[in-house]
């Protein structure tokens, strides 16, 4: 049974002392942790290759330069004599979070975890323990409701933009620093697909957009003026570990293939499949002709459409419904009260927000969300799990370091920040 909200995370007594683990690849960290020193608390941060490095200001940077082998133990020593109270880190789902985070449990402490947020695109997640199934957010919707209840609801329109060139300029002088290894020469990277070829992929993939705009573009127009009911299809990254942790896929390849043969199986003959390719894959398994083999094999190669971008909300607008791995796409078919079918485990997969059949009757059979719900569950997540900003632009990163400094500070992780009192703004 998942513990209640209200029970978890008593804001501490007195000052603590952080440990940060690897993070966004930005100043994102090093910002939230200065801000965290100047409320009074002591702040370590562990550098487990160069590029941790290149991130981390000021005091408290700690190398490890050791095996992977060694890291549990090193992990656990120095949890123990630096007397640790908090650890922060980017994902559980990385080697040396997983065996930091077992270690800290161990020990009672407090773990926190931010990812890129539920809600898009200019939220970020902050929350206990972990992400997607190890979320301690609520799946019974009676709870949802209770403990939604009197808090606002978001406002969903964009507050800040990101900023892709600080974005791509430091992620590439990150994995500059994991070429010219030195004294890190054993770090164990969680990556799948290397550097070079993501860096060369997604360049191809800029220089294609307004190409691939326009396609994407004309086959909505296609499928409309044709009255097509279709589906769509949102895609995932293979790197992303909602994938690769949180379902029972080995591939974004074999979630596809489980998907269109429900589709050509069980979908009405005369509907359309929509496949959104996402906006940053590298394609390095070339998408659209494997979307084009799997559904030749299936027999439904003029039913199966494939955006290489363009406007999701345009194409959801139009769809009967959304399927997806666990993709935050869940939160705009949500918004636009489209069915959705999840077919990992998610914070989304809630009974009346997605439909929790099985995939081969989702095409005759979903209905939509249910608006209280999901108007509780928006309510919810934002005001307890998540904050609003960015990671990279730099007013957004701004804010999101000044709310989860002040979350930190006063221990409000996964819960709601308490309203102001009469008077004070």
């Amino acid at each position: 049974m998942r513990a209640s909200v209200k029970r978890l995370n008593k804001a501490p007594p007195g000052k603590r002392r952080f440990l940060f683990l690897q993070g966004p690849i930005s100043p994102f960290f090093a910002e939230v942790a200065a801000g965290l020193r100047r409320h009074g608390h002591e702040v370590f941060r562990i550098n487990l290759n160069l590029g941790d490095r290149l991130f981390w200001r000021g005091p408290g940077g700690v190398d490890f330069t050791d095996k992977p082998e060694a890291w549990r133990r090193w992990i656990e020593a120095f949890l123990d004599q630096q007397a640790i109270s908090d650890l922060v880190l980017l994902g559980e789902q990385r080697f040396y979070h997983q065996e930091a985070i077992a270690a800290a449990k161990a020990r009672g402490l407090a773990v926190t975890v931010t990812e890129w947020g539920y809600l898009r695109p200019d939220w970020i997640i902050l929350e206990r323990d972990g992400t997607g199934r190890e979320s301690l957010f609520p799946r019974d919707p009676a709870t949802i409701l209770r403990e939604a209840k009197g808090l606002p609801l978001p406002d969903l329109r964009q507050c800040f933009a990101d900023h892709f060139p600080s974005q791509a300029f430091w992620d590439i002088a990150y994995h500059a620093g994991l070429l010219f290894p030195f004294r890190f020469r054993h770090f164990r990277n969680h990556e799948l697909i290397h550097p070079l070829v993501t860096y060369a992929g997604i360049g191809l993939r800029l220089l294609l957009r307004p190409s691939e705009n326009r396609r994407s573009a004309r086959i909505l127009a296609d499928l409309r003026a044709r009255r097509v009911a279709f589906w769509v299809f949102a895609m995932q990254i293979q790197n992303d570990f909602s994938l690769r942790a949180y379902s029972s896929f080995p591939s974004m390849g074999a979630a596809l293939q489980e998907a269109m043969a429900s589709f050509a199986a069980h979908a009405p003959v005369d509907a359309a499949l929509l496949v959104k390719l996402h906006p940053l894959d590298p394609y390095a398994q070339n998408w659209p002709m494997r979307i084009s083999a799997m559904a030749r094999k299936l027999g439904v190669e003029r039913r199966v459409h494939v955006a290489p971008r363009g406007d999701l909300d345009a194409m959801l607008s139009a769809a009967q419904g959304m399927i997806t791995v666990n993709s935050t796409a869940a939160s705009r078919a949500l918004a636009l009260d489209k069915p959705m079918k999840l077919l990992g485990q998610s914070v989304f997969n809630v009974p009346g927000l997605a439909f929790q059949g099985a995939l081969d009757d989702f095409w005759t059979k979903a209905e939509a969300p249910d608006a209280a719900l999901r108007d509780a569950f928006f309510a919810l997540l934002s005001a307890a799990y998540m904050v609003r900003g960015v990671y990279f632009g730099r007013e957004g990163r701004r804010a999101a370091v000044q709310a989860t400094v002040d979350r930190l500070d006063r221990g409000l992780i996964n819960l709601p920040l308490p309203a102001p009192e009469p008077g004070n703004a």
